[in-house]
């Protein structure tokens, strides 16, 4: 679609949908477009996860939509995804948009945070009150909420890319007031349009800083135990997130942080075991991107960070084990070489890339 039908698109929907004028923009530069940031190194990673999970075919029906963005460096973003601009129904999870119109209308100064509106937020992210959120809505207003969405200062719902956030309908009995232009769904989003929401709001380009900082409170400490969290409950993971569940559609977004690392990633289902596909998901991920006491020795020589590259090419014994020819048996004398005494989950992470005779030495690196 070229720049000038996108914009008369876009000038068309918003007239259509009585939407005020854009909030000024605060973007900058400094940052690149997340769909110029692909890895592929990362997204082989991905695709290799979703294969031993046995998610390829719900990948390929379009049950599924993925991505992953690798923020430790926001200048230097790795994005990874599977039907990353595929939209879905994603039940609670666009309570994000209304929690950004909120905030766009507290730095507009006609909304203040005051002790019953941060309550409000809070409930209505950390554990998913529908109560909170038709409140909230009310308050942003409706169509003001679509206007912030479609702005050129966000673009979180954009024709370009197949739509993306959207609530159009009021979280609980009441029928739709609109439903999206594209898919007709009334709260639904885009795995990539979900990530570049976070990383907007890490890189200062959603909200005010100030501001920015009390929106990532409210989206921490999450009440509900299950998805991205559950597979993440031994790891001592810094999570970010809102979630969403409605019969078969299964929705998670999440900002991990972990060891001066930091990821973001989403997933929307629909499936009834959509929940379970989240929870497992998360962990090769998890570990593909915040390296296990194992591969951050592997990866740092004379206490500089190298690159995964120089990782992998290295000709150290950890390295050298992803080789396919090695065997399963020569992996617990690891444990015996100087400072890697390893954990059982760090073992069998190693055992599943020497099992992966399609891996060449990178394979360490790519199974984090």
């Amino acid at each position: 679609m070229t720049g000038v039908l996108r914009a008369l698109l876009l000038a068309c929907l918003a007239f259509a949908f009585g939407a005020h004028a854009a909030p000024k923009a605060v973007a900058t530069t400094e940052y690149p477009d997340l769909r110029d940031s692909y890895d592929r190194a990362l997204q082989n990673g991905l695709e290799r996860s979703l294969e031993r999970l046995g998610l390829a075919e719900a990948v390929r029906a379009r049950r599924l939509a993925v991505s992953v963005v690798d923020i430790s460096d926001l200048k230097r973003p790795r994005v990874a995804a599977v039907n990353g601009d595929h939209m879905l129904y994603a039940a609670s999870l666009p309570k994000i948009a209304i929690l950004l119109g909120a905030f766009v209308e507290i730095e507009r100064g006609r909304m203040k945070l005051d002790a019953a509106t941060r309550e409000t937020l809070t409930q209505m992210i950390r554990v998913s009150s529908n109560d909170a959120a038709t409140a909230m809505l009310r308050r942003v207003g409706k169509q003001n909420l679509e206007g912030i969405l479609m702005s050129d200062r966000f673009r979180l719902y954009d024709p370009a890319y197949n739509g993306g956030l959207w609530v159009g309908k009021e979280y609980g009995d009441a029928p739709a007031y609109h439903r999206d232009p594209l898919h007709n769904l009334s709260h639904g989003a885009t795995a990539l349009q979900v990530a570049r929401f976070y990383y907007m709001l890490e890189t200062g380009q959603l909200i005010r800083p100030d501001l920015a900082r009390q929106m990532k409170e409210i989206l921490g400490n999450p009440g509900i135990h299950h998805k991205f969290v559950k597979g993440l409950e031994d790891t001592g993971s810094r999570i970010f997130r809102k979630s969403g569940t409605w019969e078969q559609w299964h929705a998670d977004s999440a900002i991990v942080e972990r060891d001066g690392r930091r990821y973001i990633i989403v997933g929307l289902a629909e499936d009834r075991n959509g929940g379970q596909w989240l929870s497992e998901l998360v962990k090769p991920v998890d570990a593909m991107l915040i390296p296990t006491r194992l591969a951050a020795a592997d990866n740092t020589l004379g206490g500089t960070r190298r690159t995964a590259t120089d990782a992998a090419a290295a000709l150290s014994p950890v390295t050298r084990l992803a080789q396919p020819a090695t065997s399963e048996k020569t992996l617990p004398a690891l444990n015996t070489a100087p400072g890697l005494k390893l954990k059982k989950s760090e073992m069998r992470l190693l055992m599943a890339c020497a099992r992966d005779t399609r891996s060449g030495p990178a394979a360490v690196v790519l199974c984090r």
